[in-house]
């Protein structure tokens, strides 16, 4: 099977931040997979543009150097890469100066989409935008990317939000969240709406509860000034996750259209109920000969920041009010797992007897890695000697399903033909980040004010055992991440 490919139309999309990390392993390699599938058309172009101040042959160098080093196998060859870098430009660029900007300004052209990726730290965030509008460089068809952290904060959401605000429109802010950019994640709402079979289901008279869990293997690596200021709660919940719970706990939206899908996850995010202390847990990984604790990274050995994060949460509104969400994320856990667990009520009378074994019902879909959905069923087990049940999984595999050869594009690669396109469906809007916050800053407050400290848990474990507690008071137990 081949995927289809829509072509979009020209642009000029400048990178901020071209030479750094995110923009080397992931900006970068996704615009020239999406040429390589050719949905860029031949007047596109790109324009790197950072402090550094290099030629535009070494800036190609070292974007060839970052195919290598993040692609791997599946890196282009030698005739693709020439063919991308003719479309490639670099401009150095002083974010908070005067440097570089009229030469910059004197790349662009008019009549096409142009498109600025603030793939830079927060704090440039409103310099940069200052700078797009005082040098004349915003059109009607200029749109900006922004990556997250939105803030810190309630407060610190809102001034970002205002400083963009008097620049751009809403309509030309994109606020990324690489997550909503997953085709599994998109095909949450291609299960729901599309299907007429889970739909009815999806509430609380027929849903025991949701389990959403992201769990990683690292640690904080490089990251630990920024992470040990912000820890999982501002880092995960507060964006990833709390998207993963919109989408599955959302209304039908009356089509599927930017502002009619952010409404519904808005009603989602003003319906969570206020979280106790008592049904949150965090953790923070110790060290063991392989590697070393998460202080030790950080370079804190008073460090009182989250590396894992458990919490039960609950949405007071008629489809799902008494089905409790249960959502967790850590690193240096057992393995690397992103999954929707949706677990279905027993049925009301077993006819099998009441020592018949019985598993319920319980719909997994996998984000990564093996990107697919898993139904378990009951049927019989095959063989004589009476009615012997036995839970069986029906699995889909996107790979198996859709062939081999069909490559599902990497969560940046959708997401940044959708900012060309003028697509914000599977962008944040500015009140949506706001009330993400307001819902987050009281529980933050709440583990300040008391003085909790996180409970340490082993590398390799699935976190803490007070997040065992969390959920098995409840009668249930978290999926093994394995």
């Amino acid at each position: 099977m081949v995927a289809r490919v829509i072509p979009v139309d020209p642009f000029d999309l400048v990178v901020f931040g071209a030479t750094g990390d995110l923009a080397r392993r992931k900006i970068l390699p996704a615009l020239c997979r999406r040429f390589a599938e050719g949905q860029m058309p031949p007047e596109a172009r790109i324009i790197g543009a950072a402090r550094s101040e290099m030629s535009r042959d070494e800036f190609l160098q070292m974007t060839s150097d970052a195919f290598d080093e993040f692609l791997g196998a599946s890196a282009p060859d030698a005739t693709t890469r020439a063919a991308f870098f003719e479309r490639v430009d670099y401009v150095a660029v002083d974010a908070l100066g005067e440097d570089g900007w009229k030469e910059l300004a004197g790349t662009l052209r008019d009549g096409v989409v142009r498109a600025f990726y603030f793939s830079v730290g927060p704090a440039l965030f409103g310099p940069l935008a200052e700078h797009l509008s005082r040098f004349g460089m915003v059109t009607p068809e200029t749109r900006i990317v922004v990556e997250k952290p939105f803030g810190t904060d309630l407060a610190t959401a809102r001034a970002l939000n205002q400083t963009l605000a008097a620049h751009f429109n809403e309509t030309q802010i994109y606020r990324i969240d690489h997550y909503l950019g997953k085709e599994t994640v998109q095909n949450l709402m291609a299960v729901r709406f599309a299907n007429i079979f889970f739909e009815p289901l999806w509430n609380a008279r027929f849903v025991d509860h949701v389990q959403i869990t992201v769990a990683e293997t690292v640690g904080v690596g490089g990251r630990g000034p920024y992470y040990d200021k912000s820890g999982a709660m501002r880092d995960m919940v507060q964006n990833h996750l709390m998207q993963l719970l919109c989408l599955m706990a959302m209304e039908p939206p009356h089509k599927f259209d930017p502002d009619a899908v952010r409404d519904e996850k808005l009603k989602v995010i003003h319906a969570l109920d206020p979280v106790e202390p008592k049904d949150v847990v965090r953790g923070q990984y110790l060290g063991n000969a392989q590697n070393p604790s998460y202080k030790t990274e950080v370079e804190n050995a008073e460090s009182t920041t989250e590396s894992y994060i458990a919490l039960k949460v609950g949405i007071s509104n008629w489809r799902w009010k008494g089905t409790p969400f249960y959502l967790r994320t850590g690193k240096r856990l057992r393995s690397r797992v992103s999954e929707i667990a949706v677990a279905f009520r027993d049925p009301p009378h077993s006819i099998f007897g009441e020592d018949a074994p019985w598993k319920a019902n319980t719909l997994v879909i996998r984000l990564q890695p093996d990107e697919g959905m898993t139904l378990k069923v009951m049927i019989k087990e095959p063989g004589p000697g009476g009615m012997r049940l036995k839970d069986v999984a029906l699995d889909m595999s996107f790979a198996e399903a859709l062939g081999d050869d069909v490559h599902i594009p990497d969560a940046y690669e959708r997401l940044i033909m959708d900012v060309i396109r003028g697509n914000q469906t599977l962008f944040m809007r500015g009140d949506e980040v706001e009330a993400a916050w307001a819902w987050t800053d009281p529980i933050i407050a709440g583990w300040k004010a008391s003085g909790d400290r996180p409970k340490e848990y082993d590398p390799g474990s699935s976190g803490p055992e007070e997040a065992l507690k969390l959920i098995h008071l409840d009668g249930r137990s978290w999926r093994e991440i394995r």
